[in-house]
């Protein structure tokens, strides 16, 4: 939990004006951080992949980003269905938002990682294996990683604020 700090240290020796306390400016970095962040953990069931779009919908409309959550709930459902086949545990799926992308984790506990190259990694007559490929074309950028518990996928796309857009 944190801390509530003063935003301001002490006045100079002169009694001048007051001085900002620097390691304010770390609590309200944090709780900015804190606020624009939310992660579920999933039981491993199918249900999971529907849970994850309903709490995504909810929580990028929570952040103003409503328009974009037809690809971001397309993605994640594609990720957190590969979760659920080629891992074992419960996914976790991460939402947070910085320097104005959205940035969305998968983890599972399965360490190995999916290939480099979605769009070379199934055939064409090949029925399952799309869901990559989707990431790759849609996201504005992803990749994946080990962890602790065993890997992360991730994806990114912009950050704009239903309030924010131009007509």
């Amino acid at each position: 939990m944190l801390k509530e700090r003063s935003r301001v240290r002490a006045t100079d020796e002169f009694g001048g004006a007051a001085l900002p306390d620097p390691e304010a400016d770390d609590v309200d970095a944090e709780r900015e951080a804190a606020a624009h962040r939310a992660s579920w953990t999933f039981s491993c069931d199918t249900s999971s992949v529907s849970g994850a779009r309903h709490l995504a919908c909810a929580q990028l409309a929570n952040w103003g980003l409503d328009e974009q959550s037809d690809v971001t709930v397309l993605l994640i459902s594609e990720l957190v269905t590969n979760a659920l086949r080629h891992a074992w545990g419960g996914p976790t799926l991460t939402l947070s938002i910085q320097d104005g992308m959205l940035h969305c984790e998968i983890e599972d506990a399965n360490p190995a990682l999916p290939p480099a190259s979605p769009a070379h990694s199934r055939g064409e007559d090949e029925e399952t294996g799309r869901g990559l490929q989707l990431v790759d074309l849609l996201s504005g950028s992803w990749g994946s990683g080990r962890s602790p518990a065993g890997k992360i996928v991730w994806f990114e796309l912009p950050a704009r604020p239903t309030s924010q857009r131009m007509p």
